[in-house]
Formats: structure tokens, C-alpha cells, sequence
């Protein structure tokens, strides 16, 4: 009996879920002992005869998966019964020609890129729904004015559309971490027992090129039995895309608080229900994205462990991997997946950001009363008198403008000219950064369309 996993069978990611399936993880062993054999044929290693008779017996119906496991418990690994369930597929010959001068973690590892890989091209779709509701959200709201927020505190206005296109800024720098760790993780790994390749002899680079070729990963001429650099940084990407998604819906959040209102999550019979309180309407997609990103955080902590692997083989911080690698890559998913449902179905309510301006007394644009003021008097005294006002106005409740009037001089009151100033006038630059994100966004989208695959291809050949 499996232990039952609450958050991902509630918020998880099936596809992600798919790629890193004991299945799954078999058959990619499989597809590596298949093109092994077939490099090694093309090297003039093992005889062409006897590598189709191998790529063929390198099915899942040779793999009794309940034996592999109970059998993996003895050895410690589980390609050595692998290897022995292909063998007995294959008649005499070829039996002895399975995993010809290979080591178990070159199988596993070349597995393991193989599905690394793929779980990047897989984050990078998931990523790319995300961005676009965020986009969807920058480009509806670019001027929806918006109390900005420091310290969790009101700060001066904003837009919606510039507080969400940082976010989409954060998303398409992502998008480029992605196609990076892809580029890394994608890589062969077969240099036998040491590291020397010397059971493989002198064609062992040949091999080695052309099993990378067969399985559209790079070679390489230094191997990386315990340099897990490659690794860890997958899982960061991982870790770091979860909270990327995870500062998306903290905002939700806090924004959706009943004393702030300005959004909400998408409403339906239930949803978000409490057992007890009928009225509530819980942010439980946010939730379980920030949820799934401190769980992701934490776990990646793990592989650094992993890169203290010693001498030629780890003892034990490899293991670290299996456990943690693909529960990363399914907690990334998973929150990708969920706050890109959450920006599909966001509610947004202007009226309400725009009654929330209002919220001191218009304390919010003291700034912007500060900086009419400071052509004529310096930054300080203009800081000073408008922070007298301030004082004034949050002490008995009054609106600032008016207390301005109160503590300001006629020279100053000529500068300040008339008042109050409007929120939607002190917006800034809020309109050009919407637009600069979304140009970003949207170029970034079409490079990857048309020069995606012609750069995969470069780095096979």
C-alpha cells in the first residue's frame, strides 16, 4: 500500500504525474538499454543482429514490475533484475549482450534525463497558461487604479495591470530559466563502473555520441556519476517556478481579505465552502499553490545534500533523488496548473480598489503632494509640511487635502494648485510597464514558436 498523498491527489498534475510514473521511469530505462545496443552495433562494439534482437526485447511486457521491485529490495538498485528480465526475453547470443559495459547509473541517469527533460517541456506549457492569464490580467486592468501596497500598508496608486505585470515580468524571466535547465539537464550520461569508460574500451565515445543522439540528448566527454549540479538545478527551477506562482496567489489572497475585497477567486456551489460557516468562500486555489511552493521550497534543500555525493559513486545522497526529484516536478506543476486556473477565472472589482483609495482620507497621495510642493521648497520641507498634514488628518479623521489647506502657507497652497489631486493622475509610468511586459511576454512567446525546435535540433547533431 502506497502512502496517499492529500495535496497532489487534490491540486496535482497529471500529467507530470504520468512522466514520472514507475512506468514511465521503466521505460525510459528500457528506451536506454534499446539505443545502447544500437550505438554500440553502429561502433562495431556487439554485432547488429544481436542489437535488434536487444532493442526489441526492450519492452514493458518483458518487465515484470512486481518481481523488479521485490528483486531491487536485495540488490539495492534495480537494474541488475532489469537487465536479467531482458536477457531471459533473449535467446543465447544477445542474452549476453544486454548492458554491454555499462554501469546501473548509467541507465538511470540517462533515464533520468530523459524524464527531466521532458517534465521541463512539460513546466514550460504550464508556465505559458500562467503567463497568459497573468497577460490577460495585464493587459484588462493596465488602468485600473489600485492602492500600491508597501509594508503591507498604502503606498500610492497604481494600476491592477502594473502590479500584475511585475508578476509577468518574474513569468517570462522564468520562461527563460526553463529552456536553460532543459538545455542542462538533457544530457547522456555512460562512463561505466569508475568513470573511465575502460569496460567499454576505446569506441566508448563513439557509443556514448551516438546513444545521446538516439535519445535527443547531448553528449558529453566528463561524466557526472556525483557531479549532481545538473540535477539540483532542476530541481530549484522547479522550487522556484512553484513560487513564482506562489506570489501570484499570496496577492490574491491578501487582496481578497473581507476588509480589502478588491478580487476573488471564482465562485461555484461550494466552492471554498467551510463545514460550519456558511458564509465563507476560501481562496482554496490560492491556498494550495502557497501550500505546494513551502513544500517545494523545502524539499529542494534535499539535493544540495545530493551534491555532497564523495570520490566515484555516492553512498546514499544519490538515493536523496529518487524521493525528491519527482515530487518536486509534481508540486511545480501542480501549482502552475492551479494559479493558471486562478487567473482564468479571477474576479477583479475596480469600484472596489477605487473606494479603497479612499480608505485614509486620501492619505495615499501624500507623495504626490509632497513632490508639487518640493519645486518651490526643497524635498525636505515639502516632506516635513505634508507630513504635518498627514499627522493632522489620521489624528482627527480628516481628509488630507483639506488639513493641507489648514498647515500650508498661501505661497504654498499657489503650488500645490488644486486639490485633492486624483489618484488616476499620480499613476506614474503604470501604462509603460504594462505594455513593456506584455511586449516582452508576447516576443519571448513568438522566438520560442519559431526558433524552439531548430535549437533543439543544433544541440543534437
Amino acid at each position: 500500500m502506497q502512502t496517499f498523498k492529500l495535496l497532489p491527489e487534490l491540486f496535482g498534475d497529471a500529467g507530470m504525474a504520468e512522466i514520472f510514473s514507475a512506468e514511465r521511469t521503466v521505460l525510459a530505462w528500457l528506451r536506454t538499454e534499446a539505443a545502447l545496443a544500437e550505438a554500440q552495433a553502429e561502433a562495431g562494439v556487439i554485432g547488429h543482429d544481436d542489437a535488434a534482437a536487444i532493442a526489441a526485447a526492450c519492452v514493458p511486457g518483458n518487465i515484470d514490475l512486481r518481481r523488479l521491485w521485490e528483486e531491487a529490495v536485495n540488490v539495492g538498485y534495480p537494474i541488475l533484475p532489469l537487465v536479467r528480465m531482458i536477457s531471459a526475453a533473449l535467446p543465447e547470443g544477445p542474452n549476453g549482450r544486454v548492458h554491454y559495459g555499462a554501469t546501473t547509473q548509467d541507465i538511470m541517469d540517462t533515464g533520468l534525463a530523459l524524464q527531466m527533460g521532458e517534465a521541463l517541456d512539460h513546466l514550460a506549457a504550464l508556465l505559458g497558461a500562467f503567463g497568459d492569464g497573468v497577460a490577460r490580467l495585464v493587459s484588462g486592468h493596465a488602468g485600473t487604479v489600485i492602492a500600491a501596497r508597501t509594508h503591507a500598508q498604502q503606498a500610492v496608486p497604481t494600476t491592477f495591470g502594473a502590479k500584475m505585470a511585475v508578476l509577468l515580468a518574474e513569468v517570462t524571466r522564468q520562461r527563460e530559466r526553463v529552456a536553460d535547465a532543459a538545455r542542462q539537464v538533457r544530457v547522456v550520461s555512460l562512463f561505466g563502473a569508475g568513470g573511465t569508460s575502460a569496460a567499454m574500451g576505446e569506441r566508448s565515445a563513439l557509443v556514448r555520441a551516438g546513444l545521446a543522439g538516439r535519445l535527443g540528448l547531448r553528449t558529453t566527454e566528463v561524466p557526472w556519476h556525483v557531479a549532481r549540479d545538473g540535477v539540483a538545478e532542476f530541481g530549484v527551477t522547479c522550487a522556484s517556478l512553484a513560487a513564482t506562482a506562489a506570489r501570484f496567489a499570496r496577492e490574491v489572497v491578501d487582496l481578497s481579505r473581507t476588509e480589502v475585497g478588491e478580487v476573488r477567486e471564482a465562485g461555484g456551489h461550494h466552492r471554498g465552502a467551510s463545514s460550519t460557516m456558511p458564509q465563507k468562500a476560501n481562496p482554496i486555489g490560492c491556498e494550495a499553490v502557497i501550500g505546494m511552493s513551502g513544500t517545494a521550497g523545502a524539499l529542494s534543500s534535499g539535493l544540495f545534500r545530493a551534491m555532497e555525493a564523495g570520490h566515484e559513486r555516492a553512498a546514499g545522497e544519490w538515493q536523496i533523488e529518487w524521493y525528491v526529484v519527482p515530487l518536486l516536478a509534481e508540486l511545480a506543476s501542480g501549482a502552475l496548473a492551479t494559479a493558471a486556473d486562478v487567473t482564468a477565472g479571477l474576479r477583479v472589482y475596480p469600484e472596489v480598489m477605487r473606494a479603497n483609495l479612499g480608505a485614509e482620507g486620501g492619505l495615499i497621495m501624500a507623495e504626490a503632494y509632497m513632490m508639487r510642493l518640493a519645486p518651490a521648497l526643497g524635498r525636505e520641507r515639502a516632506h516635513d509640511l505634508v507630513y504635518k498634514a498627514a499627522h493632522e488628518a489620521r489624528e482627527h479623521g480628516r481628509e488630507l487635502a483639506d488639513a493641507l489647506r489648514d498647515v500650508a502657507g498661501p505661497d504654498d497652497l499657489e503650488s500645490l494648485g488644486e486639490l485633492p489631486i486624483p489618484p488616476e493622475s499620480y499613476i506614474g509610468d503604470a501604462g509603460a510597464i504594462c505594455a513593456a511586459a506584455l511586449d516582452a511576454w508576447r516576443n519571448q512567446h513568438g522566438r520560442n514558436q519559431h526558433g524552439g525546435n531548430q535549437h533543439r535540433r543544433s544541440e543534437h547533431e
